[in-house]
């Protein structure tokens, strides 16, 4: 069943209340990461526009793929805790800190606004775990978090320095 722990044979020296409790904080992790994997596919997708085409469609390809190690990882460190990952979008949406924006095309800035917001929580509820994981001496999540963690505010400091006021693009207006 998902977001249940084997009681027995997980091959982590951790009680099972500790390898339960991981590894349903894991999980959510694992949910909300999914999420954001599905907003950046869609604005990957929808990139356009002078700034937007290339630069912006390559910088969310870099996310994707950043965002599709990560899920695998924390999937991964779950199923070591003798967990099962929840697979289903439903469910992964339903158990999400995060949630899809609505339907429909926005401005390319709103899609990157609301994907840095995503970021910003993803970093805070990640440093929570990560908090957890060392008081429960769960060393292992400890480390898997902690390179998550610096590759997530690697990808917000990207999406904050894109959505800064200065541009290049401003027409010739001014010449």
């Amino acid at each position: 069943e998902p977001r249940t722990v084997k009681q027995h044979g997980a091959g982590i020296n951790l009680p099972y209340e500790v390898r339960k409790e991981m590894a349903l904080m894991l999980d959510d992790h694992q949910c909300a990461l999914s999420v954001a994997l599905n907003q950046y596919n869609k604005h990957h997708w929808l990139s356009e526009g002078a700034e937007g085409f290339i630069s912006i469609h390559d910088l969310l390809a870099e996310h994707i793929q950043q965002t599709n190690k990560h899920i695998d990882e924390i999937g991964e460190r779950v199923a070591r805790l003798g967990g099962v990952p929840t697979a289903h979008p439903i469910t992964q949406h339903e158990l999400s800190y995060i949630k899809h924006e609505v339907e429909g095309r926005y401005s390319i800035r709103d899609f990157l606004r609301n994907d840095l917001e995503h970021e910003l929580k993803i970093q805070d509820m990640l440093r929570k775990t990560i908090n957890r994981a060392h008081e429960l001496k769960d060393f292992g999540t400890v480390q898997v978090l902690e390179e998550i963690l610096t590759d997530r505010e690697d990808l917000g400091y990207h999406l904050f320095s894109v959505l800064e006021d200065d541009t290049l693009v401003r027409g010739m207006r001014h010449l």
